[in-house]
């Protein structure tokens, strides 16, 4: 059977903590862990990957290019989108940029979800992502930046345009980043959740092939 790699972009789903009598009992993975690695099983299984989506997502997808040009605005670089995947024997992901220092880039949704300081920017998917990113890459810190950009019209639908349309604010009032320094031992929980997580996908893959011989 095929290694499972995670997507840096999905690390999160795998990291959250077991309670603590399944801890203590021995388990590594979380209950909310092992929903996620069935429902990877049934998609392997059945080839079908639902595609998901929504109008947070499409704006992001769609203005990652000017997310870049604004950072670069702001920060006075001159990033261009990387566009190179990197995989080991745990992970596999496509960050934003990749040097001189990791960055992902995030589109708010409107000026409502567009965090004006570092603890409302804290999101432990992005951090556990951005982590993933650092082992691949050997980088030894990652940034999430924040840009808030105009929501194309088509996407705003019936919402107040008010909260969408953000040209006319400074750039520098656009932006906000977290940085995040590489840790070994955060790093070594990663890939003790990754190895669990490949027992797990195993032991779903055999008990599918038990049940419907």
């Amino acid at each position: 059977m095929k290694r499972l790699r995670i997507r840096c972009s999905a690390l999160g789903n795998i990291m959250t903590a077991p309670t603590a009598a399944a801890a203590k009992a021995g388990e590594i993975l979380s209950v909310g862990a092992k929903t996620y690695l069935r429902k990877l099983a049934r998609e392997d299984i059945l080839g079908i990957q639902p595609v998901i989506t929504s109008r947070p997502m499409e704006k992001g997808i769609r203005l990652e290019g000017e997310a870049i040009m604004l950072y670069n605005a702001v920060f006075g670089t001159a990033h261009v989108k990387n566009t190179e995947r990197k995989t080991d024997d745990y992970l596999t992901g496509e960050c934003d940029i990749a040097a001189p220092m990791i960055v992902d880039t995030k589109c708010p949704w409107s000026v409502e979800t567009f965090p004006i300081c570092a603890v409302d920017a804290e999101n432990p998917l992005y951090e556990w992502q951005g982590r993933g990113y650092m082992r691949l890459w050997g980088a030894e810190s990652f940034r999430v930046a924040y840009c808030l950009l105009d929501t194309p019209d088509d996407l705003i639908g019936y919402e107040n345009p008010v909260a969408h349309k953000v040209s006319h604010i400074d750039d520098r009032y656009r932006v906000t980043v977290i940085d995040y320094p590489r840790d070994a031992e955060k790093e070594a929980l990663i890939l003790a959740k990754v190895d669990a997580a490949n027992a797990y996908y195993a032991e779903v893959i055999a008990e599918f092939d038990r049940t419907h011989k």
